[in-house]
């Protein structure tokens, strides 16, 4: 049996929708999970890296962290480079208290606060570096 070119495109087109049809059908929509009685949805835990209260800062892959800190009055702080590459940790703007030497490898420096308020710093061999202590009472 011979086909003709036109019954062969009739072929080829109609095959071609039936295909198409099965991809788009409609799909029931999924259910929702099952739930546990006594279970809570876990929220996402809060960034490591922000609003902390700690009395030490990492200084590595290139950054703070954490890049906010919280601290009292009367706590020392203490900045560890653990970075291949030298780091400052210096007060932005002018007069602020921060005021490290260049920190090598493994290298820290510490600052007491002694007033409350928010002190920003930066690195400044590296400015994109930046970060900020928060002092309370």
């Amino acid at each position: 049996m011979k086909i003709s070119v036109g019954a062969k495109h009739f072929l080829l087109v109609g095959a071609a929708a039936l295909a198409l049809t099965a991809c788009t059908a409609q799909q029931p929509p999924a259910a929702a999970p099952p739930s546990m009685p006594g279970m809570t949805s876990m929220a996402e835990p809060p960034s490591p890296s922000v609003n902390a209260t700690t009395n030490t800062v990492a200084i590595k892959d290139f950054a703070f962290a954490p890049a906010a800190t919280t601290v009292r009055k009367g706590t020392t702080v203490t900045w560890t480079n653990s970075d291949q590459d030298a780091h400052t940790v210096t007060s932005t703007g002018s007069g602020g208290p921060l005021r490290s030497p260049t920190l090598q490898t493994g290298q820290s420096y510490s600052y007491t606060f002694t007033t409350p308020g928010t002190f920003g710093y930066l690195c400044t061999i590296h400015p994109f570096m930046i970060a900020t202590v928060t002092v309370t009472p």
